[in-house]
């Protein structure tokens, strides 16, 4: 018995091969353009804020134009300009005579009573920021929030301790729940340890699908494989 051939496809007509083809450069040019614009903007902004401090005379501009004839704008010399400035401060303040001007300066803003609460705050939050950079998240979970049922997924950050731990009867981990889209903004949970389920998905896709929305899905080694349990993966 000879099998009916299949028909072949239909031919897409131009508006809806010319629609696919736009959508698909938009998808690869779209992240690299926003990129580029952000760098860019980036740059516009720390030129704005460093070189109005730079004298007219030193100003790179100014030497290219008065030793070449050009006028010139170059965007990015501030970012190099704070960049050098921020290793030369930091190198000259490993020495002895840079540590005794600092702890020198340090003593004067300290002695002034506004200026001395806002240094001191904005002093610690550098050294909290600074100290703790390489401390990133290293599993990404699921937990039932805002009720029963309902699935969100976190970060675990660490497990609770002092107080927090003191005052709860179940052993309780930090866990870091962002938002959609914007993943800086979000929630500081103290859940059970018992009630959270650790991901199989590195951190960066379960990112990728909180930014996305659901959107952009990560394809995971194998989806059928239960959660790791939490003491495994968090201590």
């Amino acid at each position: 018995m000879k099998l009916p051939e299949t028909p072949p496809p239909p031919r897409r007509g131009f508006f809806a091969s010319f629609r696919s083809n736009f959508l698909t450069g938009l998808i690869v040019i779209a992240p690299i353009g926003i990129t580029i614009w952000l760098l860019w903007t980036l740059a516009g902004w720390i030129d704005g804020w460093v070189l109005p401090l730079i004298p007219t005379r030193y100003n790179p501009a100014h030497l290219i134009n008065l030793y070449t004839g050009f006028e010139v704008d170059i965007r990015g010399i501030g970012v190099v300009t704070f960049l050098i400035f921020t290793v030369v401060v930091g190198w000259l303040a490993k020495g002895l005579i840079g540590r005794s001007l600092i702890r020198w300066a340090e003593s004067l803003v300290l002695s002034i009573p506004v200026i001395r609460s806002l240094y001191s705050g904005l002093k610690q939050i550098a050294e909290t920021v600074l100290q703790q950079g390489q401390q990133n998240f290293d599993k990404a979970c699921l937990i039932e929030y805002p009720r029963k049922g309902i699935w969100a997924i976190a970060f675990i950050s660490t497990k609770a301790r002092g107080e927090v731990q003191a005052k709860t009867a179940d052993d309780v981990v930090a866990v870091f729940m962002p938002t959609t889209p914007n993943p800086t903004s979000g929630f500081l949970l103290f859940v059970p340890q018992k009630d959270v389920m650790v991901l199989n998905m590195p951190v960066e896709d379960a990112a990728k699908l909180i930014i996305s929305a659901g959107l952009v899905y990560p394809n995971a080694e194998d989806p059928t494989k239960p959660p790791k349990a939490l003491p495994d993966a968090a201590e």
